[in-house]
């Protein structure tokens, strides 16, 4: 899948017109067409060139596993035989028998990831490859025809580092945002970094007013390195002077994802430290109780504690979330995406 302008390129070179660009864009994200032969106002010729070298449908779906609470996730194979997982998320849970009034997707951007997140499935296995935009957009033309619902908004919050793909995201937000493309409005896109200092500030410089979400994790240097190395390239402080940044381009506030770790980052003073940080960039802060791993040895709170770390915030003005995880029981919630193939379908 190519942005407007590059189709326009592609076009000019095969000495087509350039409304050609205006009908493909149609066949694709407004028809949906599954190949290029449904696309009977081409030229066959260029509908067979075409298909030699872009397919349509890069990703196969594979499995679909469901949750207990309406949570599905897939599990695509790439052209190359490799696996991402995506996870559609219904906002509000169904009630007799009605269907959820709003769905997000969970996408990826990477197979695997390179940055060792602590408490993360998804870099046990390491690096592959950067996602192409096509792959990245393809996940949201998937889900929709698998789910039979509207995805209404997305959380780049799948396996891999977002903003480490940086090119191939940006290309797909073009394409998802454009009234061309997608059309999903910016608002109501999230873009999640461990946080990459010089992709933040470029982030901040795009024209679209996406969300930015940081995985934090840890509220000063010492207790941070313990779950996220990034922060020995990145220290606390730098971190959040590029979320200043932000702050200055865009009108967006800022989230904080804090996932709580018994005995490494719930403490109290850990709170009080996370409430002056939030306070500082004004920014919301979203808890979420750890999600096992298998492999690794963390513990979850337990729901006092995540209540009396929660008040600590609260009570100094910062808006706080405590997240009740959808998809535990599919390893679909936060940190628990992983690059495998399962077997046996739902």
């Amino acid at each position: 899948m190519l942005t407007k302008s590059q189709l326009a390129d592609l076009l000019e070179e095969h000495g087509q017109p350039a409304y050609r660009a205006t009908q493909i864009l149609d066949w694709i994200y407004q028809k949906r067409a599954r190949s290029w032969d449904e696309m009977s106002n081409l030229p066959t010729a260029l509908r067979t060139a075409l298909a030699e070298k872009y397919p349509l449908r890069p990703l196969t779906h594979t499995l679909t596993k469901g949750s207990a609470d309406t949570t599905r996730k897939f599990l695509l194979q790439l052209p190359d035989g490799r696996y991402i997982e995506t996870v559609l998320i219904p906002a509000s849970p169904a009630l007799y028998g009605e269907k959820s009034d709003r769905h997000t997707l969970c996408v990826s951007s990477q197979v695997g990831c390179a940055y060792g997140c602590k408490f993360c499935a998804s870099g046990l296995d390491g690096f592959t490859r950067n996602l192409t935009a096509g792959e990245i957009v393809s996940q949201i033309i998937l889900a929709e025809e698998l789910s039979g619902e509207k995805v209404n908004n997305l959380v780049f919050m799948g396996m891999g580092e977002p903003l480490a793909n940086f090119k191939n995201l940006c290309e797909a937000l073009e394409i998802i945002t454009s009234d061309w493309g997608l059309h999903i409005g910016a608002r109501r896109i999230t873009v999640s970094t461990s946080g990459l200092v010089p992709q933040i500030k470029k982030l901040a410089e795009l024209p679209q007013q996406i969300r930015l979400a940081i995985s934090l994790h840890g509220p000063d240097d010492v207790t941070r390195e313990k779950i996220m190395p990034v922060n020995k390239k990145y220290p606390v402080a730098e971190l959040f002077d590029a979320l200043r940044v932000w702050n200055t381009n865009k009108n967006q506030k800022i989230t904080l994802e804090y996932i709580l770790i018994d005995g490494v980052n719930a403490s109290l003073d850990h709170a009080r430290i996370l409430t002056k940080r939030a306070q500082s960039i004004k920014a919301k802060v979203n808890l979420i109780p750890y999600n096992t791993v298998e492999g690794l040895p963390w513990v979850r709170p337990d729901d006092a504690a995540c209540l009396r770390f929660k008040k600590i915030l609260t009570n100094g003005g910062v808006s706080a979330t405590l997240r009740l995880e959808k998809g535990h029981d599919i390893d679909a919630a936060c940190g628990q995406l992983r690059l495998k193939k399962e077997k046996g379908a739902v």
